[in-house]
């Protein structure tokens, strides 16, 4: 079982940056994919970003390529996106998934282990 937990999430005016962190615990991640997810109100959740378990690979939804950077630190279980250039519409609720396999995934339900989440709110 893994257990993961994003923080880093606020507010911020656009334009700025943030970076959000996903702590994983109760077994390593170093063996399988990561990937970030979002929802906004209103809307289902939408795949952000994901890296491969070596970090070699990632994947970007078109909206957040340029701006957005996925990265992980196998030694410590974290998984971390950097996100500059914010916008207001990437305001949401931005989820840390987890998943056995190495390949990195952009869909959700290829995603075994999901965190909490972490509010992201850009104001304009």
């Amino acid at each position: 079982q893994v257990q993961l937990v994003e923080s880093g999430g606020g507010l911020v005016q656009a334009g700025n940056s943030l970076r959000l962190s996903c702590a994983a615990s109760g077994r390593t991640i170093s063996s399988g994919s990561m990937g970030w997810f979002r929802q906004a109100p209103g809307k289902e959740r939408e795949f952000v970003a994901a890296v491969s378990w070596s970090g070699g690979t990632t994947y970007y939804t078109d909206s957040v390529k340029g701006r957005f950077t996925i990265s992980r630190d196998n030694a410590k279980n974290l998984a971390y996106l950097q996100m500059n250039s914010l916008k207001p519409e990437d305001t949401a609720v931005y989820y840390c998934a987890a998943r056995r396999l190495a390949v990195a995934a952009t869909t959700a339900n290829r995603y075994d282990y999901w965190g909490q989440g972490t509010q992201v709110t850009v104001s304009s």
